[in-house]
């Protein structure tokens, strides 16, 4: 499964933004079980903004940070203690603009099972796994369609062990399927049988412009 994704990965020529706007990076971490599990993070409650989100180890870049790549191993050094010569690359996904304004690159990596990894105290409350699977037989709960600048966008949001797994992250994650592994999953169409929330209508910073 892993060496396909790879392959595959490898053959991707994600999206690139070509705006001059803040930089952030995500690492998306498979980790390297029997049955492959996908490595999530939980902002804590009390910050002012993601305030108790699921995400993907990652952040802004920084001045010192010679790319992205740096970046989101920096990152994911900092906030779950995963040193960066634990990462195997397996490639990286399109960029994605936050309704914030930032441009976000996702790397995904696998990394090896059971790390002695722990999250960052005062801005991360856990570190979580669920696996691959259950993201490859779409078990989303719910589909949320939400028309961002006048374009519709039908976003998946998943209930796992406690957790909601929607937003930019479960955007990446529809790209990592759709490439990685060739599920019939996509931004663009309602999938079928899925419940449909339509959330209000929200509007970027800056516009999403393609290089």
């Amino acid at each position: 499964m892993l060496e396909t994704l790879h392959e595959r990965l490898q053959a991707h020529r994600p999206r690139k933004v070509g705006l001059a706007l803040p930089q952030a990076a995500v690492l998306l971490p498979i980790v390297e079980r029997d049955e492959p599990t996908l490595l999530f993070t939980r902002r804590t409650g009390h910050l002012k903004q993601h305030a108790g989100q699921v995400a993907f180890p990652g952040g802004k870049r920084e001045p010192q940070d010679p790319d992205l790549l740096t970046t989101a191993l920096r990152e994911a050094e900092e906030e779950i203690a995963l040193a960066p010569t634990r990462v195997c690359l397996l490639g990286r996904l399109s960029d994605v603009i936050s309704l914030h304004g930032i441009r976000v690159t996702p790397f995904v990596g696998t990394i090896p099972a059971d790390l002695p990894l722990r999250p960052q105290l005062g801005e991360l409350d856990t570190i979580f796994e669920v696996p691959l699977r259950f993201f490859l037989d779409d078990r989303r709960s719910h589909t949320d369609v939400i028309d961002v600048d006048g374009v519709l966008r039908y976003v998946p949001s998943y209930a796992a062990g406690g957790h909601i797994i929607w937003g930019l992250s479960a955007m990446m994650l529809v790209e990592l399927l759709a490439e990685g592994f060739g599920c019939p999953v996509s931004l663009d169409r309602a999938p079928a049988g899925s419940p449909l929330h339509y959330r209000p209508e929200r509007h970027r910073t800056v516009p999403d412009i393609d290089a």
